[in-house]
């Protein structure tokens, strides 16, 4: 069990650095990367689940995706629009036309996906999230104190 743990956290460190990567860069996708991070550190630490929830940029993410209040338009939009931009871009540079026929329909179904998500109607948390930020700062505090 402590092999599988260890694993994880070795993932979960890769993932997150990749995502961090996948700022500066357009082909490599942040947020996904940081979702299976956060994922990772649930199953492997504790310690870092807290961290990654609680922290100033990638905290929002998750915290978003985990609430059953959908996302926010204007985060959806943005989304999509850097999202055709940089694979405009992409196709632009590459020339190749199953690149292009492969990140056309990629970005097809991505943006599909996203159109059909859930929007956040109202701009309060959830119950939901509000518990899992308390829950977050419960444990903050407690690894504060040791």
């Amino acid at each position: 069990m402590q092999g599988k743990r260890i694993l994880y956290l070795i993932l979960g460190w890769f993932s997150l650095i990749t995502g961090i990567i996948g700022i500066f860069l357009p082909l490599l996708p942040t947020t996904p990367l940081v979702l299976l991070a956060a994922w990772c550190f649930s199953k492997s630490s504790e310690r870092f689940h807290a961290w990654l929830l609680g922290h100033k940029f990638f905290g929002p993410i998750i915290l978003d995706w985990q609430s059953s209040d959908g996302i926010p338009k204007k985060s959806r939009n943005r989304a999509i629009i850097f999202m055709w931009a940089g694979m405009g871009i992409s196709i632009f540079l590459v020339h190749r036309f199953w690149a292009t026929v492969g990140l056309i329909t990629i970005g097809l179904c991505v943006s599909t996906y996203l159109m059909r998500m859930p929007l956040r109607t109202e701009n309060l948390e959830s119950s939901e999230t509000q518990d899992l930020v308390n829950s977050l700062e419960k444990t903050v505090k407690e690894e504060q104190k040791r």
